[in-house]
């Protein structure tokens, strides 16, 4: 019986570099055993230099198909046959379709950030909003922010100013929006301009586990009341950030929920079927806070 069961299972994957703290595995494992799908879903760590190599291999195995993590996101493009409208707009992706050899790449992280931020559009509509970093994490925030909730501006801070200037002249290009402003973090005048935004949304690494401590700021002066605080870090669930927003009145949104909701957005992608999205996150929450 057991091998009946094997045989009619299908393999789902994530790769990136490093994994060792991802929550996916738990969170699509859990599913598949409440919605009895034949899946199993398995962390690959993929360094860099071997991610043709890997995306290739998915093939050659017959994946279903996997997810995309950091440092990956934007140079699997490049290995992919097809891409989704927002996957081709955004330019990267973290959702991957095997379609009788044909990998077909989406960014369903664009669903976990509407549904995570819906509930504060009005307050986002035609106000300044804060976007932190230049990676694909960044990208997915900055399409859902100008599709979804028509900023006025996005300020687009980054350690390096000519990543983030990179990626001002592609929403620019792609989406016809020029109302970004780029800044480099280091900027004495940041304090004013953050605390000018409705939303501020951390699209770092910065704080995640196991560098729990760290905080891309360090003075909760930056964060006033009332103002939406996202941070797409999910390990720890409250991370420092969100802390130091949370001491000055911001309202703090979680990574997990987003976890959560893009997750279900690419289940239903690789099995067709309905993601159990409550009892999923409830049982993340149980996992990550024992």
């Amino acid at each position: 019986m057991q091998n009946s069961f094997y045989a009619n299972t299908e393999l789902i994957g994530l790769i990136g570099y490093p994994i060792k703290q991802s929550f996916s595995p738990f969170i699509h494992n859990i599913a598949a055993e409440l919605t009895g799908t034949r899946i199993i879903y398995l962390p690959f760590e993929v360094h860099s230099s071997n991610l043709k190599d890997a995306v290739k291999g998915t093939v050659a195995l017959g994946l279903k198909g996997f997810n995309v993590t950091v440092p990956h996101k934007v140079k699997v493009v490049d290995h992919l046959n097809k891409l989704s409208e927002e996957a081709a707009v955004i330019g990267s992706v973290n959702t991957v379709v095997n379609e009788l050899g044909k990998l077909i790449g989406y960014n369903t992280d664009v669903y976990g950030i509407l549904e995570s931020l819906s509930a504060y559009k009005s307050q986002i509509n035609g106000n300044q909003v804060c976007v932190l970093g230049a990676g694909g994490s960044a990208r997915a925030v900055i399409y859902t922010l100008i599709r979804n909730f028509k900023p006025s501006k996005i300020i687009l801070i980054n350690r390096t100013e000519q990543y983030a200037e990179t990626l001002k002249q592609h929403f620019k290009s792609k989406m016809k929006f020029d109302g970004i402003i780029t800044k480099e973090l280091q900027q004495p005048d940041l304090k004013n301009l953050l605390n000018s935004c409705a939303l501020i949304a951390n699209c770092t690494s910065v704080g995640m586990f196991p560098d729990a401590d760290d905080s891309i700021f360090t003075n909760s002066d930056v964060f006033v009341k009332d103002q939406i605080v996202f941070d797409l870090v999910y390990n720890p669930v409250k991370t420092k950030f969100l802390q130091l927003a949370e001491s000055k009145g911001g309202i703090v949104v979680t990574g997990l929920n987003m976890l959560v909701q893009q997750a279900a957005k690419a289940f239903t992608l690789w099995t067709g079927n309905e993601f159990p999205t409550e009892k999923v996150y409830k049982s993340l929450l149980l996992y990550v806070t024992k």
